[in-house]
Parts: C-alpha cells; sequence; structure tokens
C-alpha cells in the first residue's frame, strides 16, 4: 500500500522546522521538493562526470554525454514519444513555450491564436507576443464558474485561419483537467496546432503524448521533483523540422560560414549553447524514482487529502473554494470574504504552514472571479492528513485573527 510517511523519508527538506513547528509544505504546484536520489545524483554528477557534452573525445565528455542522451531516452520513455529526437531539453515550460511561439513563421496577419481562459502566463504572452509580430488575434475559450472549460464553444472559436490552440493539461489554479480529447479534435479538424502545457498535469496523472495526439507537449522538471532550470518541448518531428531554431549558438549547427549556416539534425537544433546537463539527467532520476510507486495509488492519495482539505475549509464561514469539476487535480484555491490572501498565508507561514497566495500567474482566472488573488494548497504524494488538518485549523485560526 502507498504510504506517504515512508516516502517523506526520501526528502530531506520535509524534516525542516519553521518558527518551531513541522513544515508542511503545500506549495507543490509552485515547485515540488526533491528526493534524496535527486540531489544525490546533482552532487554525484558535479562531482564524478561534470564536463561538457557533445564536444570532447575526453572521458568525462564522453561520460556525461551518454549521462545526458540517455535521459532524453528516459523522457521520451516517460511520456510516450516516438522517437527521442522528438524530446528537446530547454531551461523550462516557459522557454519551450516560448521556443514554439517564436518559430511559428507559419502565423500571418488575419490568423488567430486560441488560448483558453485559465492559461499560466507562460502560455499566454508568448502568443501574444507572435501575435504583435505577425499581426494575428488572439481569442479565449472562457471557463464557467465550476471551472469547467466551455468546450461547447470551441464550433464558434476555431476556424481556417486559426493555427496554434493552447490549453493546459491541468490548471494551476482552479485544478481542472479539461476535456483534451474535445479541444485537440476541433482543432485538428480546422487544420489547427495544439500545444499542452503539461507542468500540472504530467506530475498528477501523467502523459502519453502520443495517445494524446497533441503536437507540442512542454514541462518543467522541478514540479516533477526533479531540479529547477531543466525543462521539455515534445514537438511531432514533421513540425520541429519544419520550423527554424528558436536560438542560435554553439551546438545547434551543422556548418557556419559568414555566407550561410547549416542547422544540425534534431534535437541539437534546438538546444543551443551549453544545456543543463546534470539537470537533465537529474531529471530522469526523478522520473525513475516516481515510476517504482503506482501512479493510481498516488492519485487515490492525493485525491483523498484534496478531499478532506476542501471538507474542512468549507465550514469556515465566508471562505470559497474556487473550481469545483469533479476530476480536478489536487489544487484547492480559496479566498475568505473581507480577508485578504496575503494576511491569511503569512499567518500560515508562522504555524508551519505553506501555501501560495496571490494571482499564481493566471491573472485572467482572478478576473473571472472579480478578486485581486486566492490562497492555494498544492498537494503531493509526501503530503499527510496531519497536515491538511493543520492547513484547515490554521486557516480558521487566521480567520478569527482577523476579525471575522
Amino acid at each position: 500500500m502507498f504510504d506517504p510517511y515512508k516516502i517523506r523519508d526520501d526528502f530531506p527538506i520535509l524534516s525542516t522546522t519553521v518558527y518551531g513547528r513541522p513544515l508542511a509544505y503545500l506549495d507543490s504546484g509552485a515547485t515540488a521538493q526533491k528526493p534524496r536520489c535527486v540531489i544525490d545524483k546533482v552532487a554525484e554528477l558535479m562531482t564524478c562526470s561534470n564536463a561538457n557534452i557533445h564536444r570532447g573525445v575526453h572521458h568525462l565528455s564522453e561520460r556525461m554525454t551518454s549521462e545526458y542522451e540517455r535521459a532524453r531516452e528516459r523522457v521520451r520513455e516517460f511520456i510516450g514519444a516516438r522517437s527521442s529526437e522528438e524530446v528537446i531539453f530547454t531551461s523550462g515550460a516557459t522557454a519551450a513555450v516560448n521556443t514554439v511561439a517564436w518559430s511559428a513563421r507559419y502565423l500571418a496577419a488575419g490568423d488567430n491564436i486560441l488560448l483558453s481562459e485559465m492559461e499560466h502566463h507562460s502560455d499566454i504572452v508568448p502568443w501574444q507576443l507572435a501575435a504583435e509580430r505577425h499581426g494575428a488575434q488572439i481569442r479565449v475559450l472562457p471557463f464557467d464558474d465550476d471551472g469547467r472549460l466551455m468546450t461547447e464553444l470551441l464550433p464558434e472559436l476555431i476556424d481556417s485561419r486559426t493555427r496554434m490552440v493552447a490549453v493546459t493539461q491541468a490548471s494551476n489554479t482552479l485544478g481542472t483537467r479539461p476535456d483534451l480529447d474535445a479541444v485537440i479534435s476541433a482543432a485538428h479538424a480546422a487544420g489547427a496546432v495544439v500545444l499542452v502545457d503539461g507542468c500540472q498535469g504530467i506530475v498528477h496523472g501523467g502523459a502519453d503524448v502520443t495517445e494524446l495526439g497533441c503536437d507540442f507537449y512542454v514541462f518543467s522538471g522541478h514540479k516533477l521533483y526533479a531540479p529547477t532550470g531543466i525543462g521539455v518541448l515534445y514537438g511531432r518531428r514533421e513540425l520541429l523540422e519544419s520550423m527554424p531554431p528558436f536560438m542560435g549558438g554553439g551546438d545547434m549547427v551543422d556548418k557556419v560560414t559568414f555566407e550561410r549556416t547549416t542547422y544540425a539534425p534534431l534535437p541539437l537544433k534546438y538546444e543551443a549553447g551549453t544545456s543543463d546537463f546534470i539537470g537533465a539527467a537529474a531529471l530522469a532520476t526523478a522520473m525513475d524514482y516516481l515510476s517504482q510507486f503506482d501512479a493510481a495509488e498516488i492519485e487515490h492519495h492525493e485525491h483523498g487529502l484534496m478531499m478532506r482539505a476542501e471538507e474542512g475549509l468549507r465550514r469556515i464561514d465566508g471562505l470559497r473554494i474556487y473550481g469545483s469539476c469533479p476530476d480536478k487535480c489536487p489544487i484547492v484555491s480559496f479566498d475568505v470574504e473581507g480577508i485578504h490572501n496575503y494576511d491569511i498565508g503569512m499567518i500560515l507561514d508562522k504555524l508551519g504552514v505553506a501555501v501560495r497566495t496571490g494571482h499564481h500567474c493566471a491573472a485572467p482566472v482572478m478576473d473571472h472571479y472579480g478578486i485581486s488573488g486566492m490562497c492555494r494548497a498544492s498537494i503531493a504524494m509526501y503530503n499527510t492528513a496531519e497536515e491538511i488538518d493543520r492547513l484547515v485549523e490554521g486557516v480558521a485560526r487566521a480567520v478569527r485573527m482577523l476579525g471575522r
């Protein structure tokens, strides 16, 4: 059986105390903590194998290159891509989205890009910049007050001039898992391509990009128990081959003269400069770590904690929970009438409970509800029922202290 208490021993930081209290870390949606095996992998490579990849014939370079390319194959397997050449290492999901948006030379004046209303800023701003460069239009697929993406409006928003549809696999504020089949089918029927933001989805439920049928898929390693500074862009081979590179530099070239440069084949075409080769290897280690557990058991555990949190929080007068889709991932976003979310977050911090406050890089979601921000508790595999109870008790105490 899945045992979160045993798992916690794998995460050194979870034994930390905050203001004399045990840390209850409920901010994994922003960044997850790292298991000891990932920490040890980084230390091992920094100590024994550190050398630049693809550039040297000496032992350390060849050893590190093998680690890096082995990591690419591990990612391919983890996300169900057909070829490791379709796996591009980036500095994170933001860089991955920008790579696709900047290379979108297929856009022209009068075309349109469809985004969902619940997207993270990193899946909004790059497309706005692309639209400005090419004279394209941004369209928005809204969600209802329960947090359900209104896919029934797709026929009104997608037409023959739609070139890109960008949608999250799981909302970082509402927890909603949109009906991706409906979105991808409608987009492909109109000849558009689809980019899926998998930052939350790959952690909670995983992804098979071949089964999804998306054209691009992006995620960041640091939310998947890996280090910061490493991310992945998956793209269908024919699209990656047809697009120009996002950045120029070392390792992404075939031949360089002052008259003309030719590019390296996939995947190096999109990996200019020195990649985070140690981060890539540590990402593979994080995937190995996760793969030892039953994904259904993790999901059952996290869902149970989310339901426990929502049940307790609903008893607090004036508190509202945002996002009520039945298949949501384990994110609980809430506010309390008349009390600023920062104030609640600061009191929780003094009680040793770490949550996120603010707009969560999803300002349009806040605008939808007419608020400035929310508190967000994002649950991970290492959280426990006791931590959820501390969250609920802490919010109740904050409400009493702040005058309700």
